[in-house]
């Protein structure tokens, strides 16, 4: 979904968006030329949404967010590691993270989460 009233930077200045998410990682699968794809569906200062969809294995190496974090599962398990535990994160998984935390991600199977 296109979002009006967007800053040249991604900002979202509009009040408020509503996303199909199934029907953002269908579009996903239309370009599966890479094994971990991203997309920014909502941006602020304060607050973004990122769309990521994995391939089986794929992995996202350590880094960290520098606010506070969540990652709902909306398909596939994943494994999420962070300060020396790994979370085994099902399809309608909610985890969140304070600030600068470092984690990891690994896709058991085919997934996407945001």
């Amino acid at each position: 979904m296109t979002i009006p009233l967007a800053g040249d930077d991604g900002t979202i200045i509009a009040d408020r968006a509503h996303f199909d998410l199934a029907h953002e990682m269908a579009e996903f699968d239309h370009h599966k030329a890479k094994e971990i794809r991203a997309k920014t569906l909502f941006k602020t200062k304060a607050f973004r949404v990122i769309l990521i969809c994995m391939e089986a294995a794929a992995r996202i190496k350590e880094h960290h967010a520098v606010g506070t974090s969540s990652v709902r599962v909306l398909k596939g398990p994943i494994h999420y590691k962070t300060q020396g535990q790994i979370y085994d994160l099902q399809a309608g998984s909610l985890l969140t993270l304070g600030a600068s935390i470092k984690h990891d991600v690994e896709a058991v199977v085919e997934s996407g989460f945001c």
